[in-house]
């Protein structure tokens, strides 16, 4: 299925960004960029011959949630990809239903994880969640970490996530969903502005009209990772060269 030549490159973008020789967890949803995950994550398992395990999360908020990922399941299954679904529940109570949803997917990820003994969890997240989420940060008023936080791969709670995506623009994965699936969920959560993410998307949307785009701010992204690179090079060289311990207090001074 990848004889299309954009899907073809699509692919060597993920295998090369990718570069793990070790088992892994795929988190799918059922939108376009986690059907293209879980795609190019078994691709990937078969041409390394390492072992992989795909897990859609029902959080059962939505009306209709269980019969969508029995849906998504059963599509992933036509194309060779063996589904298995994982519920939470939450209460009506919940304040911040979005937090507390990734909250309890990473929870149900990690016992899987624990479960076979695997490190590794992919997600989904594109070059628009980037941008979003700098934008999301820089409302909280995070500083330099915060506004560079959503990265290629990081560490929480002793397991590795990676996001191969994150070089992705959401619409070549919605081409690439469509081209090998024909089929994808359209999540009716994406369009309601009581959300701070739609908001900020809506606010991107006004920007670009302005002239401010993806590559401009991703340049400016780029940066702000240049420049926290350096600040912590040369905090942990000044930790390194400029520590000692001291024998009379059994302590070390920074």
């Amino acid at each position: 299925k990848l004889d299309n030549e954009k899907e073809k490159k699509i692919y060597q973008k993920f295998e090369k960004k990718l570069n793990l020789n070790q088992s892994f967890i795929v988190a799918v949803s059922g939108g376009p960029d986690s059907l293209a995950l879980a795609f190019l994550a078994k691709v990937y398992s078969l041409k390394k011959n390492i072992k992989s395990k795909f897990y859609i999360v029902d959080h059962k908020i939505r009306i209709g949630s269980t019969k969508e990922a029995k849906l998504v399941k059963k599509i992933l299954k036509q194309n060779l990809i063996n589904a298995e679904i994982l519920s939470s529940k939450f209460s009506n109570k919940s304040k911040n239903i979005q937090s507390e949803a990734r909250q309890k997917r990473f929870k149900l990820l990690f016992a899987k994880c624990d479960e076979f003994n695997i490190n590794n969890i992919l997600m989904g997240h594109h070059q628009d969640d980037l941008i979003e989420n700098f934008f999301i940060r820089m409302a909280r008023g995070s500083g330099l970490k915060g506004l560079i936080s959503l990265s290629e791969k990081s560490k929480f709670q002793d397991k590795n996530i990676f996001r191969p995506l994150l070089d992705h623009k959401k619409e070549d994965l919605i081409f690439f969903s469509k081209y090998l699936f024909d089929f994808f969920v359209k999540d009716p959560s994406n369009s309601d502005e009581k959300f701070k993410r739609v908001r900020i998307r809506n606010l991107l949307n006004e920007l670009k009209k302005n002239g401010l785009n993806n590559k401009k701010l991703l340049h400016t992204i780029e940066n702000l990772k240049h420049s926290d690179d350096v600040v912590s090079f040369y905090v942990n060289n000044n930790i390194k060269e400029n520590s000692i311990f001291s024998s009379k207090s059994q302590s070390m001074i920074l």
